[in-house]
């Protein structure tokens, strides 16, 4: 079709695809990168910092290992309380969401979003929303693994 026959429709779509093409930021793959590799693994530093700590004083490994994804999800939610977990996720991407307290920040995120609606029908429902299925699928996956666990043996 001749461009200068295009129906208003298409023409109204090449001046939508125009402006998406004019508003799209490209992103810089290795300055991204870089950040999500230093932000993430000072994170990791942090909770390796409260396992030698605990290893320290005499905890067993196991028990240590319990103490410190507690205390990596209690900060994650407390920075996401504050606001400075999302400033830091934006920041470094992925290197704030794959560690433990990317996992606290999903769900804190959700409930102070919706906190004004009640803490029932706001803070209650949409707690989960993004870590619920993660968690069902845990959960019922455990449960299974457990069951023929304890058939097999």
């Amino acid at each position: 079709m001749d461009n200068n026959k295009m129906t208003a429709k298409e023409k109204e779509q090449k001046e939508y695809q125009d402006l998406v093409k004019q508003k799209n930021i490209k992103s810089n793959m290795l300055k991204n990168c870089i950040y999500a590799f230093i932000i993430g693994g000072l994170i990791c530093d942090v909770g390796q910092f409260f396992s030698n700590l605990f290893l320290g004083k005499g905890m067993a490994p196991d028990e240590a290992g319990t103490c410190v994804s507690v205390i990596m999800v209690f900060l994650g939610a407390f920075f996401t309380g504050l606001g400075v977990y999302d400033n830091l996720g934006k920041f470094a991407g992925a290197g704030s969401i794959v560690p433990i307290t990317g996992f606290a920040n999903s769900i804190v995120s959700p409930a102070m979003e919706f906190k004004r609606e009640g803490y029932v029908l706001g803070v209650g429902a949409k707690m989960f929303t993004i870590a619920g299925p993660v968690l069902v699928y845990g959960i019922t996956s455990s449960v299974i693994v457990g069951l023929i666990y304890y058939i097999i043996k």
